[in-house]
């Protein structure tokens, strides 16, 4: 058997039951028909896609959204069917579920696990019902708590946890309360972002540099709620937190492989390191990005164009499946590479970069790095280029500096 090609894939499911009043994903709530309308389409396009990577073996499966596990088991089912059927899926192949609190069931958990879902990813996000009130969120800590229980009584040993630190109200004895109560718990995997004020967001009209409440698209209690929210912590509380989170969640076993990503030894995300290290990967469903064959695109945002797309068609797969296609260059590739790459605890591998571009890395990148060295930002260990804790700490400017 010839030697394929590594592929990941990721299916976007963009219904919830509320959009919470941060969020910037392509998302939105949807009926029973809607879903089962999406679903029509997701399958053929699962179908066709999947001519054009006979080449490739998938080594993991993402879907989210979105609240994937929102939709009816059958529905869901159908998906991970076509998947393992129409590709060529490695028989371990990390595949993960999103799921929300309040939106799964024991029965349903136990089907995730019989069609071949192996982790389990929650979005949690604050342990304190007020913080989880002012984000939107629709569940409250114990909701989450027995949705919990029933993943782990379903048999899942691979869970994630989603955190947001530095959201309103929150305080550095809230979050430490947030992490403890959480570790209690003991998953796998906790994945701790810092909240990022989204333009488009009802947040961004909260918070954003120009406060825009009389927003016309707001109802009279949508604006009530963005009005009665706290302020944000300052910028010295959010950088105690992140500090904090480190220090914690180190001393309770979870090691940090990735600026915001902690694991239990063995149970890194294997789809996220994928990203991080560029392996292809191919996006299925509404709005989904793509990049293969050193070409970047990715499908229609438009729920109309996909809902009423028949992907049997060439004209029809390009206008939604391929938009905005572009052919990465190597100085961009090179660029990609450091970027993601830089953003794993480890670093970049020289000899991976001669192994990708045939090319030593200081001969493109020699004066950045011994600058960035020479800075404190920057430090080389058994033959990776890694972050320092000050690098991190200004993680974007470090990066901007690899733009050839």
């Amino acid at each position: 058997m010839m030697n394929k090609k590594k592929l990941e894939i990721y299916v976007h499911i963009p219904f919830c039951a509320q959009k919470c009043a941060y969020c910037d994903f392509l998302s939105f709530p949807g009926n029973r028909q809607m879903q089962q309308e999406y679903i029509d389409r997701l399958l053929e396009e699962i179908k066709y896609q999947s001519e054009y990577a006979k080449e490739y073996q998938v080594i993991s499966i993402f879907i989210g959204g979105g609240t994937p596990s929102i939709l009816d088991f059958h529905q869901m089912s159908a998906v991970l069917t076509a998947l393992s059927h129409q590709f060529d899926v490695h028989p371990e192949a990390e595949i993960t579920l999103e799921a929300n609190p309040g939106t799964v069931t024991s029965e349903a958990l136990c089907q995730y696990r019989e069609a071949g879902v192996n982790r389990i990813s929650m979005g949690l996000q604050s342990a304190d019902d007020k913080e989880l009130k002012y984000l939107g969120r629709i569940h409250t800590y114990d909701e989450f708590l027995k949705s919990f229980q029933r993943v782990r009584m379903a048999g899942f040993d691979n869970v994630n946890v989603d955190l947001i630190s530095a959201i309103p109200g929150q305080t550095v004895e809230s979050w430490k309360n947030t992490l403890k109560k959480v570790t209690m718990l003991k998953p796998e995997h906790i994945s701790a972002y810092s909240l990022i004020v989204e333009e488009g967001t009802p947040f961004y009209d909260r918070y954003g540099e120009h406060v825009a409440l009389d927003n016309d698209s707001m109802s009279k209690e949508e604006r009530r709620h963005l009005m009665a929210l706290p302020d944000l912590p300052d910028e010295d509380m959010e950088r105690e937190m992140y500090y904090l989170t480190r220090a914690f969640l180190n001393e309770q076993g979870y090691e940090r492989y990735e600026i915001s990503n902690y694991s239990r030894p063995g149970y890194e995300c294997r789809h996220n390191i994928g990203y991080w290290t560029g392996v292809e990967y191919l996006g299925l469903g509404l709005g989904s990005s793509s990049y293969m064959n050193g070409c970047r695109f990715h499908n229609t945002a438009s729920y109309q164009a996909y809902k009423n797309g028949r992907f049997g068609r060439e004209e029809d797969f390009d206008q939604l499946l391929r938009q905005e296609f572009e052919r990465l260059t190597t100085e961009q590739k090179m660029e990609e590479y450091m970027f993601l790459g830089l953003r794993l605890i480890e670093g970049v591998s020289a000899q991976g970069f001669v192994s990708s571009f045939g090319q030593n890395i200081r001969h493109v990148y020699g004066p950045v790095l011994d600058k960035l060295k020479q800075d404190r930002l920057l430090e080389i260990k058994d033959g990776y280029y890694r972050l320092t804790e000050r690098g991190i700490d200004i993680s974007n400017y470090v990066m901007s500096q690899f733009l050839i």
